[in-house]
């Protein structure tokens, strides 16, 4: 379906094997190069949901150097907002447990940003999903972080392991986005590409 795509190397610019394997959902055949290093600071002004796209842009950004004229680049960055909060991933398991703690029994909200780019057009959009959580308990959230280990996750989850299945009572949006990459925007954007 993304045919007229053929004439490009794609690249996924993430080591993500959730973004991976979403990408591979759309049919697409993809390089995924060695991750530049980027510093994931960004501005205090930003409201949340600009701090989504100014991460996938800033990704795209460190990767413009290595492209040619037949490179697609997507980029994509995903955080978890509470009362306009980001929580980004823990440094170490008591800030997991923190983290799920204060999700348990309230609604947060997940923004993914995506830099779609090649070297003549640029293209960055973000995806919304309200998340609700059941309430808790501190042996389940322990549990839940020991086995999985949730540490390269924004907000301590990944909504497609057992927490997803026990905690969450809710969601308004696309459920990939909070994997991490809002697969159907995505199509829609990749079906009207038109490089300049």
């Amino acid at each position: 379906m993304l045919d007229h795509l053929d004439k490009y190397r794609i690249l996924l610019g993430s080591q993500s094997p959730r973004r991976k394997e979403l990408l591979k959902q759309l049919g697409l055949i993809f390089d995924v190069p060695e991750l530049p290093f980027v510093d994931e600071s960004y501005p205090d002004s930003l409201s949340t949901m600009e701090v989504a796209s100014f991460l996938a842009s800033k990704k795209a950004d460190a990767y413009t150097n290595l492209l040619t004229t037949r490179d697609l680049l997507i980029t994509a960055d995903t955080i978890v907002c509470l009362e306009n909060e980001v929580m980004g991933k823990p440094a170490h398991r008591a800030e997991a447990c923190g983290m799920l703690a204060r999700l348990s029994g309230r609604e947060h909200v997940v923004y993914t940003g995506v830099c779609v780019r090649t070297l003549h057009q640029s293209e960055t959009f973000v995806s919304t999903t309200r998340v609700r959580f059941s309430n808790l308990t501190e042996e389940e959230i322990a549990w839940y972080v020991d086995q999985y280990k949730p540490f390269d996750k924004a907000g301590s989850y990944g909504i497609q392991e057992w927490i997803g299945s026990i905690a969450v009572v809710g969601i308004e949006g696309s459920y990939f986005n909070v994997m991490g990459l809002p697969v159907q925007q995505l199509y829609s954007v990749l079906k009207g590409w038109k490089d300049q």
